[in-house]
């Protein structure tokens, strides 16, 4: 039996058939255009994402591999989308979880003194990157578009319930708690909808999805509209949420960091949401049907996208697989410090004005030293958030899993090993954010029977050893965040 793994992420969708004994038997990828109408904005149109989808999941189907038998759904998470509940046509782009216009809309909140109440509610922090706040700017500032929100004709979601919307026809308006729990509006504690955050955000809870547990059957898709295909959505979970599921850290303290856009470190905490005080989130991790189980999350914004900008932005590589081979024809980055806060700092440091800033070149200076700069980067982003967790989360980190594109370059696990000093293991299959969403639907389906089955399935490809560590690095590093926050 083989279930299709719908992954929608911030710069394209990834199908994958997924076979029982978790391998991949077959893909499909298609990118979808990004939208930057002003700085610090970012958008996407919904429409695109749902061809981007049909695409993917036609080249999927095409490959090699049984038919699936079912379908789960992960996706980008934050980024809010309206949706006509009859025609399914959006009334305009989504506002992307990177987008920072409601920095201010933010800090008026803050400076009234809700934020404290925001955090106890929801787990989260009054920062543009969440749903709440631009569903709020929406409403200010496109009464257009907001006009159908007030009459009950337009639905509010997220990439997953607008896929589910477009994959059942409009038969169903739901989304699950690990997605739910990123909007600003959701009751860590209560598992549902917050009226009080509704109110506050000027946000219309009747306009919101149903919130189903994240293992379970949703609907069914309609084959007249999707690729001929009748089969049920049995499986939805935010990308991050679904990458600690694929990873098979069903257990309490187990954890994982996934290199995709951003970088996102996240470690079970079982039944209780653990709450923190210095930058890292408390978020649902799934139901599966026993209840909710909690992460904590520490968010890095900007990662992959970095290497994005040096092949796009900068053109010093062509291909992200470039930067391997060229960062390791030096043996450091020169002095060189990049901060890669091209739409602000996520955790620990949460600054949505901070941008990015290059230090320490000279005229000795090559590509690869910048290069290398930005792989050493991640890293020691990935570690300012893992020492958060264990400093102030009481979190013992023995080991890391990572997955995700970047997670294929060796230079870059061996960076991360030695900022974290503890071994990093990386899994055969990297795509584990695909690889929850399949596991999720697939337990709902008979597919699999347990998370001990699940866990059968991973694989170890490499682990990774840490090295001695240059404390100057990080130090230079440190300096540098202090340099772009106060800016």
């Amino acid at each position: 039996m083989t279930v299709l793994a719908i992954d929608a992420g911030t710069t394209g969708v990834t199908a994958l058939l997924v076979t029982d004994d978790g391998r991949i038997s077959s893909r499909g990828y298609q990118e979808f255009p990004q939208h930057f109408p002003r700085p610090g904005w970012v958008e996407h149109e919904p429409e695109e994402i749902w061809q981007a989808t049909l695409a993917a999941t036609k080249a999927a189907l095409a490959g090699p591999g049984e038919p699936p038998t079912a379908i789960g759904i992960t996706n980008q998470r934050e980024t809010a989308v309206l949706w006509d509940r009859r025609t399914l046509a959006a009334p305009r782009r989504a506002v992307v979880w990177q987008d920072r216009r409601t920095a201010e809309i933010c800090d008026r909140l803050r400076e009234a003194g809700h934020e404290d109440r925001v955090s106890e509610l929801t787990g989260l922090r009054l920062d543009p990157y969440f749903t709440g706040t631009k569903l709020t700017w929406l409403a200010a500032n496109d009464d257009a578009a907001w006009a159908g929100v007030r009459d009950g004709t337009t639905a509010i979601g997220t990439v997953d319930s607008y896929l589910v919307a477009r994959l059942t026809a409009g038969a169903i308006h739901a989304t699950d708690p690990s997605n739910a729990s990123r909007t600003l509006l959701y009751d860590l504690e209560a598992g549902r909808w917050s009226e009080e955050m509704c109110e506050l955000l000027e946000v219309p809870l009747s306009a919101l999805p149903e919130v189903r547990r994240s293992s379970g059957e949703f609907s069914r898709t309609d084959p007249e509209v999707f690729l001929g295909l009748d089969l049920p959505i049995a499986g939805i979970a935010g990308d991050q949420q679904a990458a600690l599921f694929g990873q098979a850290c069903f257990g309490e303290g187990e954890s994982k960091c996934t290199y995709g856009t951003g970088s996102f470190v996240l470690v079970n905490t079982g039944a209780s949401a653990l709450r923190s005080q210095a930058g890292l989130l408390s978020t649902v991790a799934w139901d599966i049907g026993d209840g909710l189980v909690y992460a904590l999350e520490g968010a890095v914004f900007v990662t992959g996208a970095a290497v994005q900008w040096l092949r796009d932005g900068l053109g010093i590589v062509s291909h992200a697989s470039e930067t391997e081979p060229v960062a390791r024809t030096v043996d450091d980055a020169g002095g060189v410090v990049f901060v890669p806060a091209l739409t602000g700092l996520g955790a620990p440091h949460w600054d949505p004005q901070a941008r990015g800033m290059i230090t320490g070149i000279t005229r000795g200076t090559t590509r690869a030293h910048l290069v290398r700069a930005t792989l050493e980067a991640i890293a020691f982003e990935v570690r300012d958030v893992v020492e958060v967790m264990i400093r102030d989360g009481g979190i013992s980190l023995p080991e890391l899993s990572v997955d995700g594109g970047a997670s294929a370059n060796d230079l870059l696990c061996e960076l991360q090993a030695t900022q974290l000093q503890v071994p990093v293991r990386r899994p055969q299959v990297a795509e584990t954010t695909a690889l929850g969403a399949a596991f999720l639907a697939g337990l709902a389906t008979g597919v699999w029977s347990s998370t001990d089955e699940l866990r059968a399935t991973w694989r170890l490809d490499r682990r990774f050893e840490p090295r001695q560590r240059d404390e100057a690095d990080y130090a230079r590093w440190l300096d540098a965040i202090s340099r772009v926050r106060n800016n």
